[in-house]
């Protein structure tokens, strides 16, 4: 049997079924911390934390030739000046950018993308920093279906794992590590943040996950200045905690990557970069030696070169692309990519 063929006023799908990269739902909005322990969070996290980042639709179809897509934006806030530049709805699937539309902030609009022969599947990422609420989707020319699940893969880190610097959500180092994998990512990444708050590790241990990934540090240098011996501390309570909920989930911390300013320059508290990613390093290492037998490393120092640099500190597209795909090496390396 053929499938029916929706004319101009098909009804609108619920877009729940096809939201993929979602961590909580807080009245019906993704959200990346958990709403009901907000309290305990710094400030910086919880107000990053509202942002849908790496928030996606995914879908199949047999006939359709195009997808509509309704939605609330809002006007993107001063700190979001570097992501997310085009403001458009970019639709992909595995193999690249299938194509793109540009919207302003509204209301409610809708907005519409030619889908390409083949059933996909097909990726929608929205414009993230106008922190969209899809209120519907639809098919043109025949019905739409929620992608199949996916291995789903928890990313926790700071401005770089949140894609500060990439031009379009897709092009962050977790979609591209997700995309390649075929895998759910869902991007806990906090900019400005992410410094080992035991809070968020409890949060991340009570959340599920089939692979997890910790990528924090560079603000344990400058934004909140820690000691060597406080992060080799705080790393192993953090690993501690997630091991509370997670005791056999493959783990991958990867450290902090170049930051050329700070690799030999003291904080106030005497800590280079350097001796930072030393101590996560160490901390990781003395746990796998222990007994950790589901948790590798992959240390940041040497992944990026600066000409991968936007700001001395933020990776551009090329670097995003770079890290990604030195992420899925490791991953698959340390036997964690289900291969």
């Amino acid at each position: 049997m053929s499938e029916p063929s929706p004319g101009p006023d098909a009804p609108w799908q619920d877009p729940e079924p096809f939201l993929r990269g979602v961590a909580w739902l807080d009245k019906g909005r993704p959200v990346r911390a958990d709403p009901a322990d907000t309290m305990r969070l710094p400030w910086d996290t919880g107000e990053r934390a509202t942002l849908p980042i790496g928030v996606r639709l995914e879908f199949t179809t047999r006939s359709a030739h195009a997808v509509e897509v309704r939605y609330r934006a809002t006007v993107p806030g001063p700190t979001d000046a570097l992501r997310d530049l085009a403001h458009g709805f970019a639709l992909w699937n595995r193999h690249g950018l299938l194509g793109e539309i540009f919207t302003e902030p509204a209301a409610e609009s809708v907005v519409r993308l030619e889908l390409p022969r083949g059933s996909g599947p097909f990726t929608l990422h929205p414009p993230e920093t106008q922190s969209p609420q899809i209120l519907g989707l639809r098919g043109v020319g025949g019905p739409l279906a929620p992608a199949p699940a996916a291995p789903r893969w928890v990313v926790h880190g700071d401005s770089i794992t949140e894609g500060w610097w990439s031009t379009r959500p897709a092009h962050g180092w977790p979609a591209v590590t997700g995309r390649i994998l075929g895998w759910d990512a869902v991007n806990l990444g906090y900019a400005g943040a992410a410094r080992g708050e035991l809070a968020t590790a409890e949060q991340l241990s009570a959340l599920p996950a089939d692979v997890l990934t910790l990528a924090f540090g560079t603000n344990c240098w400058s934004r909140v200045p820690y000691s060597a011996p406080l992060l080799y501390e705080t790393t192993r309570a953090f690993l501690d905690l997630i091991r509370q909920g997670h005791p056999r989930t493959p783990l991958l911390l990867v450290s902090p990557l170049l930051r050329p300013d700070a690799e030999r320059t003291p904080n106030r508290l005497g800590a280079t970069l350097g001796a930072l990613r030393d101590a996560m390093e160490r901390a990781t290492r003395d746990r796998i030696a222990a007994g950790d037998g589901r948790l590798a490393l992959l240390p940041g120092r040497d992944l990026l070169g600066s000409e991968h640099l936007a700001d001395g500190l933020h990776p551009n597209d090329a670097g995003h692309q770079v890290l990604g795909l030195a992420v899925v090496t490791a991953l698959r390396r340390a036997g964690f990519d289900g291969g």
